[in-house]
């Protein structure tokens, strides 16, 4: 455990200055439980929930940074040392594996799109069952949170993947627990939700399947647009800070859309924007190829060039 873990496991809430027992019991009934959660949030936030002066939560989140010692510089060292922490789960795929370092990372967004029938649910559905997994089969020991927009978890694919690992099916389907959004204000309150949750169970991947289809439904027209990047900017960020505060992956998937003016080369791009674009860590564009083939193309990573490779989507699930 590194040792801003242990003081965030000795220090209280009641240890954060202006911070009295009943502020204390209303932040714990809205999901923050240790130092961490309120030195990553937002006073805005903090202000509504503790029915506070702006201010004064930006007081309160700065003396928590202080507390577990977050916020501020640190070397390259230090940073290396935390990057230590992170885990990576196998996607099925030895070829997708190595396109993306070793594995789906902790700690980051992977976001995989493509147009319809291109393999993202099929990806998202092996994930959750190989989550389950213990670490030496390159799984997680964990549980898995899906945010399901558009109606694609199928229960039945989760029980063929799983034979196929010679997994008990049950046992598996026990450990994937999934959530219907119905809009795009649901689906960012499920990401609180998802909070709570991992404070009684061992959630290492949260999937949003698919991210924007919601919001571009929602959002239509380009009088909207501002309001659209605000609330995904919002969302993408809430995501980002769950891998952060349970080392865990986020995977979503994203739709496409046809270049106004693209000629030559691939016609579609991600729905999202420059939004998506920054705030996931690496990004994939799925392709369908011949035969129950896809081809997978790194598109932006922080430390990997682009390349692509070959995958097989079979009734197993995502192979080689």
């Amino acid at each position: 455990m590194s040792a801003s873990k242990a003081i965030q496991k000795e220090k209280r809430l009641e240890d954060i200055p202006g911070i009295g027992p009943a502020t204390a019991e209303k932040l714990r009934e809205a999901g923050y439980d240790d130092l961490m959660s309120i030195a990553v949030e937002s006073p805005k936030a903090l202000a509504e929930i503790c029915e506070i002066g702006e201010s004064t939560a930006a007081k309160i989140i700065n003396a928590a940074k202080e507390l577990i010692d977050i916020g501020g510089f640190e070397s390259g060292e230090a940073i290396l040392e935390r990057r230590r922490n992170i885990a990576r789960l196998t996607t099925g795929s030895k070829a997708l594996d190595e396109l993306i370092g070793g594995g789906l990372e902790t700690q980051a967004i992977t976001e995989f799109y493509g147009e319809f029938g291109s393999g993202k649910t099929q990806i998202a559905h092996q994930a959750a069952v190989n989550a389950t997994l213990p670490e030496e089969r390159g799984g997680l020991n964990g549980e898995v949170l899906m945010i399901d927009t558009e109606n694609t978890f199928r229960p039945e694919r989760i029980v063929q993947m799983a034979t196929a690992l010679d997994l008990n099916p049950q046992e598996t389907l026990k450990k994937i627990h999934v959530a219907r959004a119905f809009n795009s204000a649901h689906q960012m309150l499920l990401v609180e939700k998802a909070n709570e949750l991992a404070r009684e169970k061992p959630i290492r991947l949260l999937i949003v399947d698919s991210l924007t289809a919601h919001f571009r439904a929602e959002y239509v027209g380009r009088g909207t647009l501002a309001e659209r990047q605000q609330a995904l900017n919002k969302h993408m960020h809430e995501l980002l800070r769950f891998g952060d505060v349970h080392n865990a992956v986020i995977l979503c998937t994203n739709q496409v859309a046809a270049k106004p003016d693209a000629f030559f080369g691939d016609p579609t791009r991600p729905i999202g924007g420059h939004i998506v674009g920054h705030t996931a860590t690496y990004r994939i564009y799925l392709r369908k190829s011949k035969a129950g083939k896809r081809i997978a193309r790194l598109v932006d990573s922080p430390s990997l060039p682009e390349a692509e490779c070959v995958i097989s989507v079979t009734e197993e699930g995502i192979r080689d």
